[in-house]
């Protein structure tokens, strides 16, 4: 028996890294999963892995930033899975420079994905989520519902080049204490989880290659120079940089039975500190 046996998670951004780590391990515990990526072929492969894992999952392809997206992904939860029980807003991407040279193209694009997109996800979710809690008030049942939002640890600090992205991330943190007073009528937990430096496709490779991937028609420059690893491992008191497991491992916390008394809380998933 899991301890998510029969919940019904939705993971923007799950068809590769951080977003894919954590489906599969809500999977584990017994969720079924909505999985969304931008592209068409990491949703579907990640949904056939889920399948041979013996979990549910569906997917639900697109970018979260178009208008429709919202409602297209709960629709997807309620018509496979009658439900919600788990929201987590992970999707996204940096797309660096300096305040003099960044563009309002920049700007707009980081800050409709990482702070525009959860809200509309979540503004789309309210009905559902609403009524399913009426019943079961009726039914004199309490039933506690999960969204994690995907915060950084450039919007607790900041961090230089990275305006947009530190700005929309410090807008999440606030956006999960609003929702986090809310929703509590609801049972509904609404947490944040703060990474640091995670080992992903977007870090893992050297920034001095010029290495981009595609998003949006854009390509976006990826990669951290050896120098910075080398520097984040002499701060980091544990020595590196994370992995994709352990930063799923910190969203499963506040989507497990045992947060059910936490709210509005943020927790920095860095190795360090804060």
């Amino acid at each position: 028996m899991g301890k998510l046996d029969g919940k019904v998670a939705l993971v923007t951004g799950s068809g590769r890294g951080i977003g894919q780590a954590i489906a599969f391990k809500l999977a584990s515990e017994g969720a079924r999963i909505v999985v969304n990526d931008l592209d068409a072929d990491p949703a579907h492969e990640t949904v056939e892995e889920l399948k041979k894992s013996g979990a549910e999952a569906v997917a639900c392809v697109g970018s979260v930033t178009a208008p429709d997206f919202a409602d297209r992904f709960i629709k997807t939860a309620v018509d496979n899975y009658k439900g919600i029980d788990i929201i987590v807003n992970n999707a996204g991407y940096t797309w660096d420079d300096v305040i003099q040279r960044m563009t309002d193209e920049q700007w707009h694009a980081i800050v409709d994905c990482h702070m525009t997109a959860p809200f509309r996800i979540l503004r789309a979710a309210y009905p559902v989520i609403k009524a399913a809690n009426k019943a079961e008030a009726a039914e004199g049942r309490e039933v506690f519902r999960k969204v994690v939002n995907i915060s950084s640890t450039s919007g607790l600090n900041g961090n230089a080049g990275q305006v947009n992205y530190s700005g929309a991330k410090a807008g999440v943190t606030g956006m999960t204490r609003a929702l986090a007073r809310e929703w509590g009528r609801m049972k509904v937990n609404v947490n944040a989880v703060a990474f640091g430096f995670i080992l992903t496709r977007m870090t893992s490779v050297n920034a001095k290659d010029g290495a981009t991937v595609k998003i949006e028609g854009r390509d976006i420059r990826v990669g951290v120079s050896p120098e910075i690893i080398a520097s984040h491992a002499q701060r980091c008191p544990l020595g590196r940089p994370g992995t994709t497991e352990e930063a799923a491992g910190a969203v499963y916390l506040f989507c497990s039975p045992e947060s059910n008394y936490i709210t509005g809380q943020t927790v920095a998933v860095s190795g360090t500190p804060q």
